[in-house]
């Protein structure tokens, strides 16, 4: 394409056909929706605008001179995209369309097997018949018809897209089924000759047989077991504390509490078999950060030692680095102030941070029911995940369609994220004494206020140099200085040894007069010994957990906004008084309360 009228003058004709011709490309090849990404210099090609906007400011400033390559509109993917046409053309096999390749992605398994007869396309349906090893494929053709049928004569639709925007729509408003099933009826009613789903539970049917769905696996009510393996068949009852496994007045067996666990390696297979995506997973490597700042993971000391201590996995870019993160929330919003349920998210490193972070790119991994949260219980439910995360750890047959070829990917877990009392969950560090902060460990002296009741922690000076003056004032602290080094940062392996000796039943099951059934040699500020650790790696992690600022700053932000708006129910005004009495108690012995 002809570049040359960027360098021309603005109000030449020249200029003014370049930029419509530049803005057609652009919207052809680069759009999300009605907006490109605009390249005024102050838009900095992040900020997405219309075509009129981007055309106005264009006009009004030059077009970015080196801006010769218009990767960020599709100048390359429409390059390949024109290389791939000829090739379909040489070969006489015709281009599919996008349900076509979102099919294709869900059957991966016909892709490696293409790959392996040498073919860089998917297989038809010949070749598939032809291949007797491959099992029952009914829902394969299913889906296939249902991708390939017109919703009605002359249509743009088929009835799979169709179903999947519908959907889509139906996820993103939180409409409930009975309004779907209602729309459907109303559609049909209006169309009579379209192909609509009967009902919304029909629609899911095929919607499912595109893949990655999740599994439903019972729970203990009390949080003691999950029902795996030979329990999953044989027991009706928990083996810990004997509750029943089923809801109790009911003519159908129902489970009274199950965990929906979405499998994790599926899941990170299907990112490699999109050609983009599969290459941005190599993005941490491929992209070199040059200034020394850090703007990813990938540039912090605890990414970089575990590529020292385990250099076997950082060979291959394309192995997966997962933080962990979750938290409880009320799907009822108001409607019920009590109940809570715990997602699990998984979120892929490797992805450069503007899409890693994205909330497209999150794995849901599991969802804890409620009505209450799990606590110190949660590791029964991370039993799955952990197992799938071990297998991982040795690897599993994977395509990846940006270079054409099989490879073995490894996956491995660095961190958690979550606020302070989700991280004294995952850890196992009790976060609701003298000795909370987990950096100090039980290098700490905790000072507690008699009134107010309240815990607050005095060690803060420890972290200023030697010669600070804070050090040496006693009037404006606790009437005492401070000589003390900082705390010693604890390896992993010095985490471990504490907890090695700990064994607990989890549950109500081990709940005996309020208290929990621990071992003699188990240290009393330990609440279990996490079950990361059965990782072969989590021991020599570097950074192990993390606490998630912003949410911790949102939180506290709440508080305050509903206290200044005298909200009833999440007022803090009962907290103000506390802080109030601990403050007056703090100033008389000289203590800088920072606990709250």
């Amino acid at each position: 394409m002809d570049k040359s009228w960027i360098s021309k003058p603005r109000n030449s004709i020249n200029y003014s056909i370049g930029l419509n011709k530049f803005l057609d490309f652009a919207f052809k090849n680069g759009a999300v929706g009605d907006t490109i990404r605009c390249p005024y210099p102050k838009c900095g090609f992040m900020k997405w605008q219309t075509r009129d906007i981007v055309e106005d400011h264009l006009l009004y400033k030059p077009f970015p001179q080196n801006y010769v390559i218009w990767d960020p509109h599709g100048e390359k993917e429409a390059l390949e995209s024109s290389q791939m046409e000829d090739v379909f053309q040489d070969s006489g096999v015709q281009p599919q369309n996008p349900m076509e390749m979102m099919m294709n992605d869900a059957f991966e398994q016909y892709r490696q097997h293409a790959s392996n007869i040498g073919a860089s396309r998917p297989l038809n349906e010949n070749e598939i018949l032809n291949d007797e090893s491959r099992g029952d494929y009914n829902g394969f053709y299913e889906l296939l018809n249902d991708g390939s049928q017109t919703l009605y004569e002359g249509s743009k639709y088929t009835k799979l897209e169709f179903i999947i925007k519908l959907y889509y729509i139906k996820v993103v408003c939180g409409l409930s089924d009975k309004a779907m099933t209602m729309i459907l009826d109303l559609l049909k009613d209006a169309f009579e000759e379209a192909k609509f789903p009967p009902s919304v539970y029909e629609a899911k049917k095929i919607i499912n047989k595109l893949g990655l769905n999740y599994k439903k696996i019972d729970a203990c009510p009390k949080h003691c077991m999950l029902y795996l393996g030979d329990d999953e068949k044989s027991l009706d009852a928990c083996k810990h504390c004997g509750t029943s496994r089923w809801k109790p007045k009911k003519k159908k067996k129902l489970a009274a509490k199950v965990l929906r666990y979405f499998p994790l390696k599926p899941r990170l297979q299907r990112l490699f078999t999109c050609c983009k995506t599969a290459k941005d997973m190599r993005w941490h490597v491929l992209e070199n950060n040059k200034d020394g700042l850090m703007r990813h993971p990938r540039d912090g000391e605890a990414w970089k030692t575990f590529d020292l201590i385990h250099p076997e996995f950082s060979l291959d870019p394309r192995n997966v680095r997962l933080g962990l993160a979750t938290d409880g929330f009320n799907p009822a919003r108001t409607l019920s102030s009590s109940y809570s349920i715990w997602p699990v998210f998984l979120i892929p490193y490797n992805l450069p941070p503007w899409i890693c972070m994205s909330h497209t790119s999150f794995i849901l991994s599991m969802i804890i029911p409620g009505k209450q949260g799990p606590g110190n219980n949660i590791d029964v439910y991370l039993q799955p995940l952990v197992e799938e995360l071990r297998e991982l750890w040795n690897g599993v047959d994977t395509y990846d369609s940006s270079l054409n070829e099989n490879f073995r990917m490894r996956a491995a877990l660095m961190w958690t994220i979550s606020d302070f009392p989700g991280l004294g969950m995952l850890s196992g560090w009790n976060t609701h004494t003298g000795l909370a902060c987990p950096t100090c460990n039980f290098d700490a002296e905790p000072c507690r206020l008699k009134n107010c009741k309240k815990w607050c922690f005095m060690g803060h000076r420890r972290f200023l140099s030697r010669n600070h003056k804070f050090r040496l004032n006693r009037v404006r602290f606790n009437g005492n200085t401070e000589e003390r080094n900082p705390p010693l940062k604890l390896s992993g392996s010095d985490i471990f040894r504490q907890v090695e000796h700990i064994n607990i039943t989890f549950g109500s099951g081990a709940i005996q007069n309020g208290t929990i059934k621990r071992s003699r040699q188990e240290p009393a500020q330990w609440n279990k010994k996490s079950i990361f650790f059965e990782l072969p790696y989590w021991e020599s992690n570097f950074l192990r957990h993390n606490l998630d600022f912003m949410h911790i700053e949102k939180n506290v932000c709440d508080n305050l906004m509903y206290t200044l708006l005298h909200e009833k129910d999440k007022s803090r005004c009962y907290w103000l008084s506390v802080r109030a009495r601990a403050l007056r108690e703090s100033t008389m012995h000289g203590i800088g309360c920072c606990s709250f």
